[in-house]
């Protein structure tokens, strides 16, 4: 059985859990769901997946998606 994990991790530290697979540069939510563009707000919380990391074990997959919080100003120009 080969088991992988995908984690968020925070520009503060801490992680999180998630089901989906992400992109470099990819635009997600709080949760870690992508955002399909164009948004119909700026007046949101935004991340975008800066690195990825994969460490393999025996059995195992750890993938962690390291997030950088998107700047209200950039968002701007991603609203429909």
């Amino acid at each position: 059985m080969y088991i992988i994990t995908r984690r968020i991790i925070y520009p503060e530290g801490d992680s999180q859990e998630i089901n989906n697979e992400l992109r470099i540069n990819q635009l997600v939510d709080l949760n870690g769901n992508p955002l399909k563009l164009p948004l119909r707000t700026s007046r949101m919380i935004v991340y975008r997946v800066q690195k990825i990391k994969k460490d393999y074990s025996k059995g195992e997959e750890l993938v962690n998606y390291f997030l950088e919080l998107v700047r209200r100003d950039e968002l701007e120009y991603l609203v429909e």
